[in-house]
């Protein structure tokens, strides 16, 4: 067993999906960035944010970890937000 280290933040997750504010509405791409103890904390969280966003319907494709700052906008301001404890909320248009 390894020993843990409580000075480790928790990962940065990024969730990507799709959503919807309304039935009728277009799927927007999106991509969720935050930090969580888990897997499925991070979707849990996710999905709060969302719902609290006004998306009345999400389906959430992959979930991974950003091992490192993305190099490019907005994906670099997300993560460092995440890491500040804010959720990320990254719609990317239509699909």
């Amino acid at each position: 067993m390894q020993p843990s280290n409580d000075n480790l933040p928790p990962p940065v997750f990024v969730i990507i999906g799709r959503v919807r504010r309304d039935e009728d509405g277009p799927d927007e791409a999106v991509h969720i960035l935050l930090t969580a103890p888990d897997d499925d904390s991070a979707v849990r969280l996710a999905l709060e944010a969302l719902a609290s966003q006004s998306y009345l319907e999400a389906e959430l494709d992959q979930i991974g970890e950003l091992l490192e700052m993305p190099e490019e906008e907005p994906h670099a301001s997300a993560y460092q937000g995440a890491l500040e404890g804010e959720i990320a909320i990254l719609t990317l248009g239509e699909e």
